[in-house]
This record gives structure tokens, sequence and C-alpha cells, in this order.
């Protein structure tokens, strides 16, 4: 499953995989059970230089593209980390795009070198609860007295803000009804999060406890105009410059949890002994496994071409909406597999692969949904109507 790789990209696999041995599947259960941010494992990826992969070395950054840093998130996942692990630093890897593409060189030395360097955890504030993914319908608002904005409104869904210092926030500066164009009129800010006007809530979600997700209440947040990212207007054009990025590292991490739920699930088939013979001799048990690896091979491949793709400058909208599409459903089926392969074992939480099975589906639903991905396929690369 290596053989894909560079002897950079297989080298930066395994310096990975060393810093996860640390935190093995009981340090993850562990942190299923009571939750809490892995403060140790953030700090230990922070000090072994990995938090910059993407960023580059004016910065503090390794200055390597998306690619390695899927590789990175795959070797996260798959370690056993799953989607808790990888969500852990996943904001880090390509949240801050727009600050390195459109910041000015003030904003870079000032925003990047503490986030590389673990002393800063950020979040990102987009989705709100009654727009969803219809972005350009955003309502928090931003107002400009001088030389500061006044942010005040509702996000929801953001992951880390509770413990993050600082997030990257999309904001309406402009009416809706007094823009000529429904992408503009929305600005972005990377700023401090002042907890006197920031107020989050926890949703007691399905897995992943170890990252928190929240409903966020923002109530006359002062910003100065220096955590304005770009012009004002232009902040969604902004975000879009890191989608496709985000849509391929989650496709990583999806493989990487349907690789590690392959691998236990088959060294218990190897284990497991009914009726005096290993339950891994049954084509019944064999073939699901078999199928796994392969659509897991095939989601890799695919995202790998979508990787190579961005980091190139190519317009790959279509090649990384279809790795996350192929990656998430890979790696559900395999998850699902795992526990079905354990029996009743599989749905004890000591065996890890149950865990597994609940954090499947974050990429089956975030960032995008499978129906949104399929629309988006059939109207730009079928030609198609849109639908929606």
């Amino acid at each position: 499953m290596k053989s894909n790789l560079t002897t950079e990209q297989a080298e930066i696999r395994e310096a990975i995989l060393q810093v996860c041995e640390r935190f093995d599947g009981d340090y993850w259960l562990e942190k299923d059970r009571k939750g809490g941010f892995p403060v140790d494992f953030h700090q230990a990826l922070a000090q072994a230089g990995w938090l910059g992969i993407c960023i580059p070395q004016a910065y503090g950054g390794s200055g390597l593209g998306i690619t390695e840093a899927a590789v990175m998130m795959q070797a996260i996942a798959e370690s056993g980390a799953g989607m808790s692990g990888a969500s852990a630093v996943h904001m880090n890897i390509f949240g801050l795009n727009p600050v390195v593409q459109f910041g000015t060189e003030e904003q870079k030395q000032r925003m990047l070198p503490p986030l590389i360097a673990g002393k800063e955890r950020a979040c990102f504030a987009v989705t709100e609860p009654n727009t969803g993914l219809n972005t350009t319908q955003l309502k928090l608002r931003a107002d400009r007295h001088g030389d500061h904005y006044v942010l005040n409104g509702t996000k929801t869904f953001i992951s880390t803000a509770s413990v993050a210092e600082k997030m990257l926030i999309l904001a309406r500066t402009t009416p809706l009804d007094a823009v000529k164009n429904r992408t503009d009129g929305l600005s972005l800010f990377y700023t401090t999060i002042d907890r006197r006007h920031v107020e989050t809530r926890e949703i007691d979600k399905m897995g992943r406890k170890a990252v928190d997700t929240n409903q966020v209440f923002i109530d006359g947040l002062d910003v100065p105009v220096e955590d304005r990212i770009g012009d004002e207007g232009k902040g969604f054009h902004y975000i879009l410059h890191g989608m496709n990025a985000e849509r391929i590292l989650v496709a990583a991490e999806a493989i990487g949890l349907g690789r590690v739920a392959l691998a236990r699930a088959t060294q218990y088939a190897r284990e497991r002994v009914v009726f005096d013979r290993m339950i891994g001799q049954n084509q019944g048990v064999q073939h699901p496994l078999a199928r796994c690896w392969m659509d897991l091979q095939a989601a890799d491949l695919t995202m790998l071409h979508a990787a190579a793709a961005f980091d190139r400058g190519e317009n790959c909208g279509a090649e990384a909406n279809t790795a996350k599409y192929l990656a998430a459903e890979a790696g559900y089926k395999a998850c699902e597999t795992a526990v079905m392969t354990h029996g009743g074992y599989g749905y004890a939480k000591e065996y890890h692969v149950e865990r597994y099975l609940r954090e499947s589906l974050i990429p089956r639903i975030a960032p995008i949904s499978e129906q949104l991905i399929l629309c988006f396929i059939a109207e730009k690369v079928l030609g198609l109507p849109k639908s929606y």
C-alpha cells in the first residue's frame, strides 16, 4: 500500500507513525470515554515540527505540498488515532492557507509561527445554524467602526472552538441585498477569541469526543482591521482556495481509518477459532475483507491523483470531490466490516472497531455531503443541469 509514495513521502509516513506510537489504542479509547483535547498528542507533533507541513519555510513551516500533508494525515488516522487524532491537527494543515495566499507579510509573520509551534490553536468558523452548506447566505455580521469591526451572530459545528485561542471566521460585511453577486459581501478574519464576547456550547455527539464540536455565540467581539485577510467583501473567494485541499485531506484520513479497522479485523480473523478452525479460513469472512482492501486501495490512488493535481496548481474540483466521496465510502465499509468480523466483540469498546465505525461517519458527512458531491459531478463533469 506504500508503493505509490516517493522515498520522501514514505519517510514522512514512517516519521509520523513513530510519533503516534506513543499514543496507542488505549490512549484514544480513554479519550473517547472521557473527552478532553489531546494536548500531549498535539504538542508531540508540534515539537517534531509537523504542524506546519504545508506552510512556507520562511514562517517556520516545511513548505511541502498537500500530497505530503495527506500522507501525514493518513498515517495519523491509520495509527489508531482515527478521526480524533486527525481532527486535533486538521485545521493546522490546511486552515490558514488563505493567510499564506492572501495575507500581508505582516500577517504571515504574526499569525503563522505560533500555530506551527503549537503555541496557539485555531478553529474554522464558517457554518451557521440556518444556512448549512449554503455559505453565501451567512448572516453573522461584522460592522466596521473606524479601525475595528464588531462581530455579532452565531456559528455552529465549530470544532475545537472551546479550546482554541484563535479563529478563522467568515462574516458578512455587506448585507446580502446590497451585493450584485451573492458570493460578495463576506469578509474573512483571523483573530483572537475573546471569551468575554464569545460563548461556546459543546454539542454532545456520537463520536470523536476528544475533539469538541460547538455552537458559538458572538456578542460584540472587537476585531482589528489588521486581522482582516485580504479585501473586504472577498472572503468567500478566499476560503474556496482551501476547499479542495480539505476534501483531499479528509479523503486521506478516511482511508487511514479504514486501514486500521481492516488491520484489526484481519488480525482477529487469523486468531479467532470457531468450530475448530480460524474464521479467516472461511470465504464468507475473507471476501468482505478482500473487497475492503481493494476499495481502500482504489480510493487511495484517486486521492493521491487529486493531491498531485492540486500541488501542480491545476483545477482539481472533480478529482478532490471524487476522492473524498470514494474514500469516505471505502473507509465506512471497512469499519463496518471490521465490526461484523469481530461479531459480538466488535460491539465491545475494548476491541476499538466500534469506535472506528462511529468515527467513519464523519468523513461521509463533512465537509460536504455525498449528495452534493454527486450533484457537483453531474453538473460540472457530465454537463447536466444544476439541480439545487
